[in-house]
């Protein structure tokens, strides 16, 4: 046999083989079909917040071949914001796309994953939650509502909020009607405000008629979404009461087990995406936004360092108490603390100064 016929015979073989695996790669992601109805706590154009949904959706069908589609609705369409555990949990929906601090009230534990005070940024989160506990003791939470979590973005730290008048004290919370999210909203109870809970597309609505004298909802970029700095003009940072905020999506358990492997492991994927791409575009979007707010006049105020302090005083308390009283707080609180005290041997001494990164 010729040395060319014995090259044409392997170009044959190997050819013959790309399709036979091509094939099979085909069919085994195509193994099933998945339509999914998806009810959203946010509205789906918020920067990193919710368009990680519409990552998640497109990429998942694309790489599917269309056998796998998420069609998401805004919130209300399907269930209200604050619901929508409920149905995925009883199986009314196959999934839902949330921010888990919603149903702290139902489940103490949750505020620790959707953001929580002085806690860990998001690089940290991510290897506490992939490499270290976090994603276990989740599940582990959700075990009992028959429902599978799934880490699906991440963004940085909101803003404090939005209020009258400059925070110079902790005396300035003392009654204040604010809508305040998560542990934080704990710790301005201690601090004498009446904290409210609201669902973000009606803050705009209560600040307007008075029904809140102040409010918090998220980062800057997503804040002038809502219109925010049109009622006022004083934006109070850092997010002390969220150095970072997550979205999950939701998987009753059922269907979730029901599911071939490939598929699971394609929505898994497609969410540690989603994660990655909102992150990547709320960092984008916040510099932007913070100018706009100085050109039309917003004072973003930075509050002072010992009102930090005395801050972090007050949540540790808060966190302390309610540690006491579930178990399961307890052991999400000290498996982060835990965390953090491990992480900070490299973040304190790998990491530049935050006042080397600014430019004049």
């Amino acid at each position: 046999m010729s040395i060319k016929h014995k090259i044409s015979r392997l170009s044959y073989g190997v050819a013959a083989a790309a399709v036979i695996s091509g094939t099979m790669f085909s069919s085994n992601v195509a193994a099933e079909k998945i339509r999914w109805q998806l009810p959203l706590a946010f509205p789906s154009h918020l920067v990193g917040l919710s368009t990680p949904v519409k990552h998640l959706s497109e990429n998942l069908k694309a790489i599917s071949g269309g056998d796998i589609e998420f069609r998401y609705y805004e919130p209300g369409e399907l269930v209200p914001p604050f619901e929508i555990m409920d149905s995925v949990s009883d199986g009314k929906y196959p999934a839902g796309y949330t921010w888990v601090g919603y149903d702290q009230g139902t489940i103490a534990a949750l505020p620790l994953y959707s953001g929580a005070p002085f806690n860990m940024e998001p690089p940290a989160y991510l290897a506490w939650y992939y490499e270290g506990e976090g994603k276990e003791l989740l599940e582990e939470i959700y075990d009992e509502r028959n429902i599978h979590p799934m880490l699906c973005s991440i963004i940085g730290p909101e803003g404090a909020g939005w209020f009258a008048d400059p925070i110079e004290s902790l005396d300035d919370f003392d009654g204040l009607k604010i809508r305040f999210a998560g542990i934080g909203g704990k710790v301005l109870e201690e601090l004498g405000a009446s904290v409210t809970m609201i669902p973000g597309g009606e803050i705009y609505q209560a600040l307007e008629r008075g029904t809140i004298d102040a409010t918090e909802f998220s980062q800057p970029a997503i804040d002038k979404m809502l219109g925010l700095d049109q009622i006022i003009k004083n934006y109070i940072m850092p997010g002390w009461h969220q150095t970072l905020t997550t979205s999950h999506l939701l998987v009753n358990k059922d269907v979730w087990n029901d599911l071939e492997p490939q598929s699971r492991a394609l929505i898994e994927m497609g969410c540690e995406s989603a994660t990655l791409k909102g992150l990547a575009e709320s960092e984008f979007a916040q510099p932007t936004a913070l100018r706009d707010y100085e050109s039309e006049g917003v004072n973003a105020q930075t509050l002072p360092e010992p009102v930090l302090r005395e801050l972090e005083k007050a949540t540790n308390k808060v966190l302390d108490d309610i540690a006491e009283e579930d178990e399961m707080f307890g052991r999400v609180l000290e498996s982060q603390r835990e965390f953090m005290e491990h992480h900070s041997i490299w973040h304190n001494k790998g990491y530049l100064p935050r006042d080397f990164y600014q430019y004049d």
